[in-house]
């Protein structure tokens, strides 16, 4: 079988915008100096016009696209997730969330698989802290076809939105013609002995995961959520009823994540058995992308390991 194709959701990001930006004159690109890292340096090139590099200062950056938005302009404020959610969060509660203005947060290297960089820039805690603001939309995309489609889909929508995105390459198993909703998930594959609910670079590795639990004769149900918040309740529900048990998998913390919105809904509306898998209330490390991502459980193996168990095998 051939490799399947990969690509950073970062490299996606910037590609998106620079499709955006040659059809709508009012989309502009905010930066803190890391544009070669977030991959804005491609939509600069193309539009230097229409990108603006506030330094290393993430609130200033935050503030001045809140304002622009008030100009009718659509600003995509782009920067590392440890900063764009994390050091900005004051300025994106408060000039963005509150006034529900129309500012869309580009948040690349987010997660554990930022490796290298270590603990201080590995942002576990992103999608709590931007599910916490009223009215925030909160995607993390599968892979690239899903990252781009995030993207112009975020700037089709009134109101603020933010989007995270990877540092290391995933492989691509969307088809070019996937049509990707804001609020949706999507069933990959269906089963009925256990849900694996999967977003960002986890999805592909709850597929693996599905495989070979088959193999074993577990049947399991893969969805791929892309959309922490507003979370596809209707999908989440349907999963639980059918297979009885549910696992959420993300490349973030246990703690106000995807795994804790789904134990939310389902404590509310149908208990159901889960088992989340993520980070484990702690800090990252330097080291390896890969090796890091297996070391935190954050693989097709620890997901099987975590089923079997589950489902008595």
């Amino acid at each position: 079988m051939a490799e399947m194709k990969k690509v950073a959701t970062r490299d996606s990001y910037g590609a998106a915008l620079a499709e955006l930006g040659a059809e709508h004159k009012d989309l502009v690109v905010l930066d803190a100096d890391l544009a070669g890292a977030t991959k804005t340096a491609v939509f600069k090139k193309a539009f230097p016009d229409r990108h603006f590099d506030f330094g290393i200062a993430e609130a200033n950056m935050v503030s001045a696209a809140a304002g622009m938005s008030t100009a009718g302009l659509v600003p995509f404020a782009s920067s590392f997730a440890m900063f764009a959610a994390g050091r900005a969060f004051e300025q994106v509660r408060n000039s963005i969330g509150y006034p529900h203005l129309n500012v869309k947060i580009g948040a690349t290297h987010g997660g554990i698989s930022v490796g290298e960089d270590g603990a201080s820039h590995q942002c576990c805690e992103d999608f709590a802290l931007m599910r916490s603001i009223p009215g925030m939309t909160v995607i993390c995309p599968a892979d690239d076809v899903e990252a781009k489609a995030a993207v112009k889909a975020a700037y089709e929508m009134n109101g603020p939105v933010y989007l995270r995105f990877g540092r290391l390459a995933v492989p691509v198993f969307h088809s070019e013609d996937y049509k990707f909703q804001i609020g949706k998930g999507e069933i990959l594959k269906d089963g009925t002995d256990v849900a694996i609910i999967a977003n960002g670079l986890l999805t592909y590795e709850a597929i693996q995961a599905g495989e070979i639990l088959a193999e074993a004769g577990i049947n399991a149900m893969i969805i791929n959520m892309a959309t922490i918040k507003p979370l596809d309740e209707e999908l989440v529900l349907e999963a639980a009823k059918k297979c009885g048990k549910v696992i959420t998998c993300e490349e973030h913390s246990v703690i106000g994540g995807l795994g804790e919105a789904v134990c939310s809904l389902l404590s509310e509306k149908l208990p159901t058995p889960v088992r989340r898998i993520g980070v484990n209330d702690e800090f990252g490390h330097s080291g390896p992308a890969v090796a890091l991502l297996k070391q935190f459980g954050l693989c097709a193996d620890h997901i099987v390991e975590v089923a079997k168990e589950f489902c008595g095998k």
